[in-house]
């Protein structure tokens, strides 16, 4: 195999800056513990994700125990979920690698030569018929809601690690109480699990965390909020805190 082939099949990844260049002999992994080393995640498995070349694909295998990647092509129209034990070949030039961890969204770019594959123009046709079942179309107070969860992971120049905020934060952001917005997370949560979207349930502070990270996850690859959203946080916010003020100086004369 001659040097030209091999500079080929050769893929790319990029960690916040960090690049790495595979060769096809190689294996690429993924943990607390290996090529690319997150140790400072209690909740990321030891050994979580194995990239290696085969029959002339790059390949991505979940090599861990119980949480989900998700791979999505650059332009955000094909995505897929790979359980524990599945793995899935990268069939386009450019994709992104994500997961979480606790309260940790990471994303990596993974670039490499594929022939004969390409992501199409996104088209949607104004048909008529009956409509597919999916998600019910979602009210704007509950896109600011993802929004504002996935305010960081939006703002995050390039690849790398994200914070997903707590509901609190997220809520504070908005200029809501936390009853709301704990009300529209519900909403949206539901709304999203009925159409088939997992891991979008949960209980304890866990659970409850994995769901607004899989909710981000969701909503960012799925492109239902994108970084140019992000100034309607601020009108919201700014809104709110007038309402706020106004309530107040009117509850104030009616004292005086």
């Amino acid at each position: 195999m001659t040097q030209a082939t091999v500079d080929k099949m050769r893929l790319t990844i990029d960690f916040a800056g960090e690049i790495f260049q595979v060769q096809p002999e190689q294996t690429f992994t993924i943990g607390r513990t290996g090529d690319l080393a997150l140790d400072d995640n209690p909740y990321l498995h030891r050994q979580f994700v194995a990239i290696s070349f085969k029959d002339g694909l790059w390949w991505v295998a979940n090599t861990g125990t119980r949480l989900p990647v998700i791979i999505t092509d650059s332009h955000g129209l094909m995505r897929s979920m790979l359980a524990p034990g599945a793995t899935l070949p990268v069939v386009f030039p450019e994709v992104l690698l994500t997961f979480t961890a606790g309260p940790t969204a990471y994303e990596l770019r993974l670039e490499c030569l594929v022939d004969g594959f390409f992501t199409p123009g996104h088209r949607v046709d104004d048909v008529g018929g009956e409509t597919t079942v999916g998600p019910d179309r979602f009210t704007p107070s509950q896109r600011l809601l993802m929004l504002a969860l996935a305010e960081t992971v939006l703002r995050r120049a390039g690849t790398g690690a994200s914070e997903i905020p707590a509901s609190a934060d997220a809520a504070r952001r908005l200029g809501w109480n936390l009853t709301r917005f704990n009300r529209k997370l519900d909403n949206v949560c539901e709304k999203l699990t009925n159409a088939g979207v997992k891991g979008l349930r949960g209980d304890s502070e866990d659970q409850a965390t994995n769901r607004r990270a899989a909710l981000v996850e969701y909503a960012v690859s799925t492109l239902l909020v994108r970084i140019d959203d992000l100034a309607l946080l601020d009108m919201e916010r700014a809104a709110n805190l007038r309402r706020a003020t106004e309530r107040s100086e009117s509850s104030s004369e009616g004292n005086a």
